[in-house]
């Protein structure tokens, strides 16, 4: 693995982190249902996530889990699947990319590393799309339903994570390919070379010699010939 492949690695565990962060807290969406500059004065809004709706003010912060399956939003759904999709697809990629490191050996050719690499690259696309469209369509959803103040910083880190992974996966693949390719391209060539040298020694290099006859079939021939001469 060359060292930009070692960077995307590094990048993309680093998203997962975020991502990780993202699905398991629920300051996703600050609301205000007085008003903004109600909310301003009194200090009391809402905070919601994929997994809970809390009511937070300087007195008290009350959570309250949304666990009515049937009655939740669409958007809701969505976001969970995929969080939960995109934070397994991490783990896959992370050992799939563990496994095309050159201190592991599994007595297979290099090109096989260079396929799990670019598999893993792939892994953390899919990663970074999945968190990308949740994190956008799950505060599109709330300011349909309520009154929107800001984002939490949930969201943000999730958003964060997205592009990391993004940028990681495509890194990976990049010089996963590239690598694959001058490593095919050198095996070629020396494949050539050796075919030419071997040309070269059987046609130019000296014959072979061979065996001397054993003694028994020199003196057959010697008796042989004394008998014709008779």
């Amino acid at each position: 693995m060359a060292c930009p492949q070692v960077g995307g690695f590094l990048m993309g565990c680093l998203g997962w982190l975020c991502i990780l962060v993202a699905t398991s807290t629920n300051n996703w969406v600050i609301m205000c249902k007085y008003g903004m500059n109600a909310c301003k004065k009194s200090e009391e809004s809402k905070i919601k996530g994929p997994w809970a709706e809390c009511s937070v003010s300087s007195a008290h912060y009350e959570c309250q889990p949304l666990t009515q399956i049937l009655e939740l939003p669409a958007y809701i759904h969505t976001t969970r699947a995929l969080m939960i999709t995109a934070s397994t697809l991490a783990l896959l990629a992370v050992v799939l990319l563990l496994m095309s490191l050159p201190c592991i050996s599994l007595g297979e050719p290099p090109s096989a590393k260079s396929r799990r690499a670019v598999l893993g690259g792939l892994c953390f696309l899919l990663v970074g799309l999945c968190s990308s469209v949740s994190t956008v369509w799950f505060p599109i959803g709330v300011h349909r339903e309520q009154d929107l103040r800001s984002f939490g910083y949930s969201l943000y880190v999730g958003w964060v994570g997205s592009v990391m992974t993004l940028l990681g996966g495509l890194l990976i693949v990049c010089c996963s390919f590239s690598s694959s390719s001058s490593s095919s391209s050198s095996s070629g060539a020396h494949a050539y070379n050796h075919n030419n040298d071997r040309f070269y020694y059987s046609k130019g290099g000296p014959q072979p010699q061979q065996p001397p006859p054993p003694a028994a079939a020199v003196a057959a021939a010697t008796s042989h010939a004394k008998t014709a001469h008779v």
